[in-house]
């Protein structure tokens, strides 16, 4: 396998995958966070974060999450994309450089092997889903707007094209399916995800694909493909599940 390969201790028969997206944290959320990310290292051999891991893109808030995030990544190994608001002052190469450096093994259409399971992910864009995707007509913002779907899309498929067969997890910010955004306005579906990024899930028979973004949506659904689809927004994960911490678990056989 081409991927960077991670290890975390004795090897196991499931691997318990967490995963958690959209926490904003912001300049004065200091120790808010903390309590979910200790209980996630007890929890949890693997952190999945899906983005938005700021409120407006600052390197300060960048250091809020790390601080909060310590006990996990002390622990566990931790995989990140980064999501929209993470690229609101335009200082997203600096907060990935900052993740990188902290211990956060970031993908943006590369790949990692951690416990025998293969990772890759990007933060992926909008467009609509099904026969109401935009279509590349018309003026050039037009155009531009579904080259960055498309070229999201690429990068997801280079990624997996690098994994071996086995299990396999994609990490998007933006959602691949309607299914997981229902509940959100239907005038935003368009912004809210694309079905560009289902087309490789089905392709490379992927175990199971986690996105954040909407924040009202459903926390699970399935591609034409029959590949789960999780929606681990901070928001979803405690309206659906209000009486424990935002995240789930998923348990992987791997051999």
């Amino acid at each position: 396998m081409s991927a960077n390969t991670v290890s975390g201790g004795t090897s196991k028969d499931v691997v318990r995958v967490a995963a958690t997206s959209d926490v904003h944290c912001k300049r004065g959320s200091t120790g808010a966070l903390r309590p979910l990310f200790i209980e996630i290292a007890e929890q949890a051999d693997i952190l999945l974060l899906c983005g938005d891991l700021t409120h407006f893109g600052l390197i300060d808030e960048i250091s809020v999450f790390l601080d909060d995030a310590a006990p996990a990544l002390k622990k566990i190994p931790v995989l990140s994309v980064l999501g929209n608001h993470d690229f609101e002052a335009g200082k997203q190469d600096e907060i990935r450089k900052v993740l990188t450096e902290a211990g956060v093994l970031m993908l943006d259409g590369n790949d990692q092997e951690v416990l025998g399971i293969g990772f890759t992910g990007v933060k992926g864009f909008g467009g609509g889903f099904g026969d109401r995707s935009l279509q590349p007509w018309g003026e050039k913002t037009i155009k531009n707007f579904v080259k960055e779907a498309v070229d999201e899309a690429n990068k997801l498929e280079t990624g997996l094209n690098k994994l071996d067969p086995g299990p396999r997890m994609v990490l998007l910010h933006y959602a691949p399916i309607s299914g997981t955004v229902i509940g959100e306005p239907p005038e935003i579906f368009p912004f809210l995800g694309s079905s560009r990024l289902e087309e490789p899930l089905n392709r490379h028979a992927v175990t199971a694909a986690f996105h954040g973004h909407a924040h009202k949506g459903q926390w699970q659904g399935r591609t034409g493909a029959d590949v789960p689809v999780y929606n681990v927004s901070v928001s979803v994960l405690r309206t659906h599940f209000p009486a424990r911490r935002p995240y789930i678990i998923v348990e992987v056989p791997v051999e």
